[in-house]
């Protein structure tokens, strides 16, 4: 669960699995953390994303907000040689992606919430949203998943024009049948 608060002109973000007030707009100090970690126990880093296709283990443990600590030793007792780990920067051509996209698929309608949601993302751009640390073991890739806020937002808006391509689909199919 997510409280936010406005205080000091800054938006401080409070997640009830976090111990202290953390500020949820990047994660690249806690990437800087992680490569520490990660070399600090021997162990290699391989930049590779893990996606749907392969079996995969997703790691949960909300409680704990160095569960990513946990995470990296487990690979180690595992015998892991390595971790895979993929980061996720905003990018202005996505975004602006994203916005042309909803303007198309709520037009005439330019005043959707959608598309001010959109666009207050541009003070995201630049900015780590995604880190996915993973590792093999029997056959099953293990995962560990940090995001911000807005980083979860944009993969909703992402998904909305994914439904609603479907729904086009669909109604096109059903046209064609007639």
């Amino acid at each position: 669960m997510r409280f936010s608060t406005w205080q000091d002109g800054v938006d401080w973000q409070f997640c009830d699995n976090r111990k202290m007030d953390m500020l949820q707009d990047s994660l690249l100090s806690l990437k800087d953390d992680m490569v520490a970690f990660i070399a600090g126990h021997g162990m290699r880093r391989v930049p590779v994303y893990v996606g749907e296709e392969v079996p995969t283990v997703v790691w949960e443990d909300e409680s704990n907000a160095d569960s990513w600590k946990d995470f990296v030793e487990t690979a180690k007792a595992a015998g892991a040689a390595f971790v895979t780990m993929s980061e996720v920067v905003l990018e202005k051509d996505d975004l602006e992606l994203l916005l042309e996209e909803l303007q198309e698929t709520n037009f005439p309608d330019e005043e959707s919430p959608l598309i001010d949601e959109a666009q207050s993302l541009a003070t995201h751009v630049g900015r780590v949203g995604y880190i996915q640390l993973g590792f093999a073991h029997q056959g099953v890739v293990f995962l560990h998943e940090n995001t911000t806020a807005w980083y979860e937002r944009y993969q909703q808006l992402l998904e909305s024009l994914e439904s609603f391509g479907d729904i086009v689909l669909d109604d096109e199919d059903a046209d064609e049948q007639s």
